[in-house]
């Protein structure tokens, strides 16, 4: 019925800032009960406490929930009796009442649950309208347990919601077995309280070699590590300046070329160094052999040893000089070649960088979308190849385009909106194709680009949460040791804690955070990439 009825009423003397000055109309309009729907016949909030005088617990249950008061109709809770509030209907004695609520006040016979109000939301849609959904600023894992607790199974909620939920639940306990097995691993693996001076020698080698965390011995070592790197890829770049070039080929060595081989000397005889550390601290040899970086820095060392053998003025060979295809030409190019290896010492700066071990984590995690990317190019390279070869060779005769394969070279290049301007079409045809394959190439790497990111992203977080706890489980156990050893600090003048010592099963030797979440969240993805050490960032 409307508001205000169709008398006539002088409206001169109110004021629209008074509520007060109205109250007589309203007050003269009869009032008539609104027909509630089925929701509000299941359910209601109560938000004053003297609204519970009013409540018939014959036909109402009184539930509160975090502080926050309901009454349902005993009707409805009958509707479901394997909930938890549907076990409330066949309760007598307080001691079954106990047994299924927090408590239970007798006087306002009002049931007492000591959950979170914002869960039982998702619980009281439920039981009033019949829809279980999850709510958006809610935790998943957290509703989940929710839902556990009040009995609500996961058959009643919406399709959407429940592959959500699932997906995190199995991620969760996926996550979950993998750090019960690495705690295993790590009591398995952690010393004896009664070591040997070497094996204390060796843990405390292994915490410098390759864990920085461990303490200043460590922090020492990869600074020097990481200076060796940079001085070594800056010699590598002046050592190809046309003087030095000029000089190498006459057979010359001036001062700076002198000052340059000390340089190289002194970087090898470091890394060298480094790498017999390494090789001395691990537990399992061939492992470390196998290792991928191992094999790179050994690769990186060798050719300057190899050149020091080699004799390349041997008077024995120079008949063959002359030719210039003697074996020693071809062993110093090979030489020269292998030398230029030196730069794959920059990937040594993984080790103690974290954006770097995010960087390989997202490509390994990325190789579908990448897979994508290398499709699509691949479609749109061979779709717009023919048609700028026909557009131009066969069309205005221009020799840029000579062939199919020929005009891969500028599909690729155009597709990647690089353009060199070695190859350009001419015509207008060939020109409307470099325009659609330029669009196209645009949109094609933009479709995989997002979702690299936030693989970027998860994948850097991941690192770094698995740092965290690490870093916590570590630091507890070194002083469950210290205490069960009982050396205190008179002891930790000879054994200082072992700081973030993380071994791996398989090696016996320092694992890192990219294979703790091999082992891990992606346990089913397996792989061969190189192993990094934990904490050295």
């Amino acid at each position: 019925m409307p508001i205000i009825s169709n008398a006539n009423h002088d409206f001169s003397n109110l004021s629209a800032s008074d509520d007060s000055s109205l109250d007589a109309i309203f007050t003269q309009i009869p009032e008539t009960e609104s027909v509630k729907g089925v929701y509000y016949q299941r359910a209601q909030f109560i938000r004053r406490p003297e609204d519970l005088l009013s409540v018939d617990h014959g036909l109402l249950a009184v539930i509160n929930v975090g502080g926050n008061r309901y009454t349902f109709p005993w009707s409805t809770l009958e509707q479901f009796p394997l909930t938890r509030l549907g076990r409330l209907c066949g309760l007598s004695s307080p001691e079954e009442i106990a047994g299924v609520c927090d408590d239970y006040d007798e006087t306002r016979r009002e049931f007492f649950f000591d959950r979170s109000p914002s869960a039982f939301r998702v619980i009281l849609n439920f039981l009033a309208a019949g829809k279980l959904r999850m709510l958006r600023e809610m935790c998943v894992l957290s509703l989940h347990d929710e839902l556990l607790y009040w009995g609500v199974e996961m058959t009643y909620m919406e399709r959407c919601c429940k592959r959500k939920m699932y997906t995190r639940i199995e991620e969760m306990n996926e996550h979950e077995r993998q750090e019960e097995e690495q705690r295993q691993r790590h009591a398995l693996l952690r010393p004896p309280v009664e070591e040997t001076r070497y094996r204390k020698f060796m843990n405390q080698l292994r915490d410098m070699v390759e864990n920085p965390q461990s303490g200043l011995p460590g922090k020492i070592f990869a600074c020097l590590s990481v200076v060796m790197v940079a001085v070594t890829v800056i010699s590598l770049c002046i050592s190809t300046m046309p003087d030095l070039r000029e000089e190498e080929d006459r057979g010359e060595c001036s001062q700076k070329c002198r000052n340059m081989f000390i340089v190289e000397t002194v970087c090898v005889a470091w890394f060298s160094l480094e790498w017999i550390l390494r090789f001395i601290q691990a537990r399992s040899k061939l492992e470390f052999i196998r290792g991928p970086l191992n094999v790179i820095d050994a690769m990186a060392i060798l050719p300057y040893y190899v050149s020091l053998v080699v004799d390349e003025d041997d008077p024995a060979m120079d008949h063959e000089k002359a030719g210039g295809t003697s074996y020693l030409d071809k062993l110093g190019l090979v030489l020269r070649i292998l030398r230029a290896l030196r730069i794959l010492y920059v990937m040594r700066l993984a080790r103690h960088s974290l954006g770097l071990q995010t960087l390989g984590l997202t490509v390994r995690r990325s190789t579908r979308e990448f897979g994508l990317l290398l499709l699509f190019l691949c479609v749109a390279v061979t779709l717009f190849s023919p048609l700028v070869h026909l557009a131009e060779s066969e069309l205005t005769g221009v020799e840029d385009f000579s062939s199919i394969p020929a005009s891969y070279w500028w599909a690729i290049i155009s597709m990647t909106t690089v353009g060199y301007g070695d190859m350009v079409p001419r015509s207008i045809p060939g020109q409307v194709v470099a325009l659609s394959s330029i669009l196209s190439g645009i949109l094609i790497m933009a479709f995989p680009a997002t979702s690299i990111f936030h693989m970027f992203s998860k994948s850097y977080q991941d690192l770094k949460r698995e740092h965290d706890r690490l870093f916590k489980e570590e630091c507890a156990a070194a002083a469950a040791l210290a205490a069960a050893s009982g050396e205190g600090q008179e002891g930790s003048e000879d054994f200082p804690p072992p700081g973030l010592r993380h071994m791996c099963p398989d090696t016996e030797s320092t694992c890192s955070l990219e294979s703790l979440l091999e082992n891990g969240v992606e346990a089913n993805q397996r792989s061969h990439s190189p192993r990094l050490p934990a904490g050295a960032f």
